[in-house]
Order: C-alpha cells, then structure tokens, then sequence
C-alpha cells in the first residue's frame, strides 16, 4: 500500500499513546501494591520512551516555526505540567511523615523531599544503594520520584543540545528536513553511548546503574529518535502501523510479566519495553490519532487513565508506603488502598494538575509572542468576554504558516482556521482550550507545516492603545475565563475528597477491628529464674510480656537512637568489613591465657552475635578467650553467594581463606558459624535450595580440620523492620513477627548435615533467644532487639549473653 495522508479530523491528544500511559502506570501501581506483575516496574521505561517522543517533537515543531528552540516556553510548560503536583505531594508527604513515622524516619523523608525538589532523587538513592548499612528495610514514601529527576535533567540538557545541532544546519534549511535529520543523529548518538555505558554499568555497579541518567538516557533518547523520524513513519501503509502497534502493545504487556527484579536493568531487560513501546508510537503517527482499531488502548476508559496517569504514579507510592504502617496486611487493605489510591489521584487530577497545566500562568500575553485564538470546545464554552475597548493597537499580518494553531500539529489536508480576529482577542479562550502542553501531541510529518493557505488579511488600522494596558486586560479576561472552567471543577474534587475520607475512616474501623495477630496467653505464674541458672527462662518470660505489650515501654536505648546508629557501635565492626583488613588479635576478646579459645566467623549475623561473645569472655573471669571474625554480606559456604553489598563480592573469597588458614594455625576448642537464614543464588546465577546452602556450609567447615568441634549457630529470625513498624501512630504489636519456613528448612537441613558427619557437630536453635512460641516482639525489657530486619542491637546481644552461655555450656563447648 503506498502512504497515506492523516485525517483531517484527527484531534490533538493521541489517544494510543494514552492508553499506552494507562497501561504502564497500572502496571507500577499493581506491581508495587500487589508485587504482581512482577516486571510492572517496567512501567517506567515506558514511560521515558513517550516523554523523549513527544518532547522532541514539541522542540523539532518550534524549530520548523522559528528555526530556534523557544526555551521560556518550552519551561514554562513544563512548569505548568510537572511542578504543582509535585510540590504538593512533597509537603503533603513530608506533613503525613511527620504524624506517622519514626523520627529517623521523618526527617529521612524530608531530606528525600529536598532531594527531590531539585531533581536529584535518583543520584541520592544511588549513593545511598551502594552502602551495604543504608538498607534498612523502610522504604522511603519518594524513591518513585527518581524517574521524574532522570526526565526533568534530561529535559534540561536535551534542549541545549537540540537548539546547538539546529545551529549546525545553515539557517536556510534549518527549518526543513536537514534540521530534523540533525537531531535525529544527535540523538541516535546518544541512543549508542548511553546504552553501551548501560550495560557496562549494570553489570558493574547495578544499583548505580538502575538510578543513572546517563545509563537511562538512551530510552528518553530512542523516543527522541522516533520523533526525529515521523516523516518516515507518516509513510507507513495503515495496515501496516495497525500490525506494529498491535505488536507493540503486546509487547509492553509481555514485559510486564516476563521480567523480574532480577532481571538486569536497565540493560539488557530494558530493551524490551523499549523497543514495544518504539513500536507503538511508530506505527501510530499515520492516520487517525483515536486508533480505533487499537481499543484496548484507545477506550475512553484508557484514555482517561492516561490523561490521570501522572497524578497517580505521583501519588501511589506515599499511599502504599503509609498504609504499610497504619494497616494490617490483608486483601481487604489491599483493595482499600488501591481505591484511597485512585481517589486521591483523581482529586489531585481534577483540582490541581489539569487546572494549572491549562491555566494562564507563565503564558506571554504580549502582542508579539500571542498565537493565534484556540476554538472553543463545544462541551467546555467559556463566559463572554468584557466588551472590547474602544481602541486597540492595529493588527499585523500573520506570519504563521495557515492552519496555524497553539499547541496543535499540522495535518496535510485539515481544514485551515483563518485569523479574523485580532491577535489578543478572546484571549479568555485560552484557558478553556486543550492546553500546548508538550506531551499534548505527537510530532507529526513536517510537510504539514509548509501547508498552503490563502493568506490573511490584516484588519483595518485603528487608533492605538498602549500595549501593556491590552496585555494586562487579556491577562485578566484569560484568568476570569479559567476560574470560571475549573473552580467549579476543583470543588467538586474537594467534595468528593471529604466524603471519601469518610469512606476511609469507616472502611479502617472495619477492617483493623479483627486482630491479624496471633492470640498470646500471658504467662500468670512466676517461673522462678534467677540470673545464673534461669537466664534464658528470665529472657522468655520478658519476650512473653513484650508480646502482649499494648503500649511501648520506655525503650534504652531508644529505638530511634538505635535506628540511626544501626551497627555503627558494634566493637567488632572492622572485624567484618570488606574495607578493613581484620587483625586476628584486635578481634579477640578475653585473656590470651584463658584455657578455652572459641571463633565467631560468619557473616553480619555473626557480626551482630559477636557483642554477646565478647560479653561471654569478658565476664569469664580469664577462663574465656573469644576470636569474632568473617564479613557482612559473605557467607562461610564453599560456592559465592551473591551479594550487592559494596565490595562484598570482591572481599568474600579472600577474607574466607584467610580465617580459613587463621584457624588451622590456631586450633581452637570449637568454631561457632552463623550465617543469613535466606534463600540466595551463587554468582553465575544458579539458585540454591536450603539443602544446597546446609551441604556448601558443611564443605566450607569440614576445611578446617577441627570435626567434632563445629557449632552452628542459627540467625534469629527475620522479623519487621523497626524502621518500618515503630511509628508514633501504632502500638509494639505493629511489630510482631513470626517465624518464617524458609527460617525453618534451613534449620533442619543445617542440623542435618551436621549429623551426617557423625563426628559430633551441633547446632543451636536461637529462637528461644529473641521468640517466645514463635512470637517475636520488637524488645525485651527496656531492650530493643533488633535494628532492622535481621540485625539485633549491640544493646540487645549484650542482654542475651547469659542465655546464649547457657546454650553454649548445654552443648558442651564451654
């Protein structure tokens, strides 16, 4: 089929293209609320696709009308559409932080709002990625705005360089195809660096290379690409297009499912939602812009999402992250935060983003920069404006190509709108007009700017007014005549806030009445310990009543004190780090005469374990001489686990063999092991069952040559992270926990292999240390156990001491 010319009925807005917003940010919202689909976060590659397209063709549109980039309007509109939501849901998040949080936590979302204010948000989780201790398990109510800073420094820059590659083109043919073809290899260059620096990036730094700009421009860049090249794609018989659209679309949804967050982004599991997306918007740009053909995308009902879409990719997140602390899990809170979701979007939609992205603010209102009048839709009419004054300046010819209208894109053959009004009047018009917004419309063919046209006629010279006084009485009509559009509109938004808010309310009464929680008996009898021979029946009876706490105590430390200072005052820190070559005396405790000579060794659970170890020689009155040594993020197994800890992978085999050789110089009485109670995969990919890990953690020990003299000692379980659960706005059985299965297989394969080595190995159940029946609370006491999802506090493994010697001494290493 030869090439075919779009419909002259074709409106502004595509609606493929908003559909295809729809898709993509139902999948990040379902995929953060409900981890399904598992690749939803893909969303997001969609959506610099789409940006990079329709931003650039709003440039190369400017640059076909002027032969230059028009950057106060270019930002002003990019103003108008990405500010007033943003800041809004910064202070509203930060405000609700403040309520619900701890205060590390609190003042952790106010520095990310900052962050985030200036566009920055993806360099700050970078940075804060690539620190094995900065993951404390609470996720910030913000990191999602990382993808809005990667576009907005995108669109700071991308600009610049269009406006420089025009420049490259001698001014008479700027404006043609030779400008277009200019940025188009401008930013297929970009396209190639930035995808090669991607892949060498993600397989080296992948959290680094996750957040970059510069290893996710080439997605904003492929869409630039696109733009650059709509000619070409105008050509493209309609059955054709209709064939890659379809075949895009699925794509994008074949992403959703078939990626994973291991997958290697952004390079190479990018290049599917990329590449779908690219297709798309590719075989759209001929013919009608609804797609009738393409319903799944072009329904009112996509359409409208799409419209909404920044609202609720903007606001899902705080919402999910808040309802983490105030709800219990559930599919009933599920489906109550999707809907608080949806509405608030919606509110934000209707009362602040779609009002100020089409109102007066930041427009030109002088004669000069004024473009021709927007008819006004037939479902939006606008209040009569003032009548006129009795004189205005005279009006010039227009030099704009026929046709010519703002913030719409020329078709060949649609029906030319001819000036016969004056260039500032109606300006009241302009608010009730679809808005120039530069993701309003797709670029389309550039020989429909070059349109002939009758020529218009300037009206008759009539006696002058000032200008600035006309400039001012349009700037008053253009805001009575967007108040008048959208005051209505924003009060009904807020109406509708207010009744669902007491939607909410009545909804939580209902759903938080039934304990999720299970049901604790107190003990009623005092079991009678004392602190020699009953330490760990001292330490069940305070977990017991931690677990029926209904108010938190007076912690001590704090529990605040101790979310900052995480690990930061274990003594045996350098003991364990990746950067520090440990020093075998400075990290043994205890008398170097003492008869009984133990090792620590493991990773940052043995680390955590190792203040309750020095506590142990301390208190041995010189009979105990206690070695604590291994590596955070390295487990002691004979094959690499992998770990993003920074360094961690490099160190672990190293650092494994030196405490290897330290100890068979050394020969002690036993060799207590603890490592992470969690499923993991070796390096080259290979997933390990707990069976797998028990039977590498044996091999690894058997290298020590000390059989019959191994202890395993197991991690407590993983629980809720403090950081996550502690809130001014719960109570301690926010934080309960229980006792996972995988926890459990890989106890009772661990002692397993520890029997089927007849020689003797034991192993040591830690549950009792930190669970009363499988009930694990937030403290013990005055004492917070844990800081963040594994790790208990120095605090906490100094109060455990005693009950840990007697498990020691129960299994005759002491």
């Amino acid at each position: 089929m030869s090439s075919h010319t779009p419909s002259s009925s074709a409106r502004q807005s595509r609606h493929d293209i908003q559909g295809l917003r729809a898709v993509a940010v139902i999948a990040v919202v379902l995929c953060h609320a409900l981890g399904w689909p598992a690749g939803g976060f893909a969303g997001v590659d969609v959506f610099f696709v789409v940006s990079g397209f329709l931003i650039t063709g709003m440039l190369l549109r400017d640059v076909a009308a002027t032969g230059r980039v028009r950057f106060a309007r270019f930002y002003a509109a990019r103003v108008r559409r990405i500010l007033p939501v943003a800041f809004l849901a910064l202070g509203v998040v930060t405000g609700v932080g403040f309520a619900v949080f701890n205060g590390p936590r609190a003042w952790q979302t106010l520095w990310d709002a900052a962050w985030s204010a200036v566009f920055a948000m993806n360099w700050h989780l970078a940075i804060d990625g690539t620190d094995y201790f900065a993951a404390t398990g609470a996720e910030s109510p913000l990191q999602h705005l990382w993808t809005l800073s990667v576009e907005e420094q995108f669109y700071l820059v991308w600009p610049l360089l269009v406006l420089l590659l025009v420049f490259l083109v001698p001014a008479a043919s700027r404006r043609g195809r030779a400008g277009r073809l200019t940025v188009g290899a401008g930013a297929a260059l970009v396209v190639a660096v930035s995808l090669w620096w991607g892949a060498a990036q993600t397989a080296a730094e992948p959290t680094v290379a996750y957040f970059s700009t510069a290893t996710r421009a080439w997605e904003l860049a492929a869409g630039a690409v696109l733009a650059a090249a709509v000619p070409l794609w105008a050509r493209i018989p309609r059955v054709l297009g209709g064939a890659l659209s379809w075949l895009g679309a699925a794509g994008v949804v074949a992403s959703f499912l078939l990626l994973d967050p291991q997958s290697a982004m952004p390079v190479p599991a990018a290049l599917l939602p990329v590449s779908a997306t690219a297709l798309v918007l590719a075989g759209g740009v001929a013919g009608d812009p609804r797609h009738r053909h393409l319903f799944p995308l072009t329904n009112p009902i996509s359409t409208f999402v799409g419209d909404m879409s920044y609202s609720l990719y903007v606001w899902h997140f705080p919402v999910i992250v808040f309802a983490a602390v105030l709800l219990p899990p559930g599919t009933t809170t599920t489906y109550l935060v999707l809907g608080v979701i949806a509405v608030v979007s919606l509110v934000s939609y209707l009362a602040v983003e779609q009002p100020l992205h089409r109102s007066p603010w930041l427009r030109s209102f002088t004669a000069s920069d004024q473009p021709a009048p927007v008819p006004v839709p037939e479902e939006a009419p606008v209040p009569a404006a003032p009548a006129p004054v009795a004189h205005r300046a005279p009006a010039l010819p227009s030099t704009r190509p026929a046709g010519w209208q703002p913030g719409r894109r020329y078709f060949p053959g649609a029906p030319v709108i001819p000036e016969v009004t004056p260039p500032l009047a109606p300006l009241a018009a302009l608010a009730a007009a679809p808005d120039a917004a530069p993701d309003a419309a797709a670029p389309l063919p550039l020989r429909a700017l070059t349109a002939g046209a009758p020529a218009v006629q300037a009206p008759a010279p009539i006696e002058a007014t000032p200008r600035d006084a006309t400039d001012r009485a349009a700037r008053r009509n253009a805001w009575a005549a967007w108040r008048a559009r959208f005051a209505p509109q924003a009060a009904g938004a807020g109406v509708g806030l207010l009744i669902a808010a007491g939607a909410v309310v009545l909804a939580l009464q209902l759903t938080t009445g039934t304990s999720i929680l299970p049901q604790i008996d107190l003990p009623t009898a005092d079991t009678g310990a004392d602190e020699t021979t009953g330490a760990l029946a001292a330490l069940q009876e305070e977990l017991a009543n931690a677990a029926g706490a209904t108010s938190w105590p007076d912690l001590s430390p704090s529990m605040e004190s101790v979310l900052v200072t995480g690990s930061a005052d274990n003594p045996a820190r350098d003991c364990f780090s990746p950067n520090v070559e440990p020093d075998i005396a400075a990290c043994t405790w205890g008398s170097a005469d003492a008869p009984v000579h133990l090792y620590l060794v493991g990773d940052s659970t043995a680390m955590a374990y190792a203040p309750a170890f020095r506590k142990i020689a301390d208190d041995s009155g010189g009979g105990v001489r206690i070695t604590t040594v291994g590596l955070y993020g390295c487990r002691f197994t004979d094959v690499l686990i992998s770990n993003d800890g920074a360094g961690v992978m490099a160190a672990c085999p190293a650092r494994k063999d030196m405490i290897a050789d330290a100890i068979r110089a050394d020969a002690p009485d036993a060799v207590i092991v603890s490592n992470a109670f969690t499923l993991g995969h070796t390096v080259e990919g290979r997933d390990m069952s707990a069976e797998a890990l028990a039977a590498s953690v044996q091999t690894e020990t058997d290298g020590y040559g000390l059989p019959g003299r191994i202890v395993y000692l197991s991690p407590p379980p993983e629980g809720i992270p403090p950081s996550v659960c502690f809130s001014p706005a719960t109570g301690p059985d926010a934080c309960l926990s229980g006792v996972d299965q995988t926890w459990r297989d890989l106890l009772a394969t661990t002692g397993a292999a520890a029997a089927a080595t007849a020689t003797g190995d034991r192993v040591i159940d830690a549950v009792l240390l930190g669970c009363w029946q499988d009930v694990c609370p937030a403290f013990a006491g005055n004492t917070p156990v844990r800081y963040d999802q594994t790790h208990i506090t120095v605090a906490y493994a100094e109060k455990i001491a005693p009950a840990l010697r007697e498990e020691l001494v129960a299994a005759g290493v002491l």
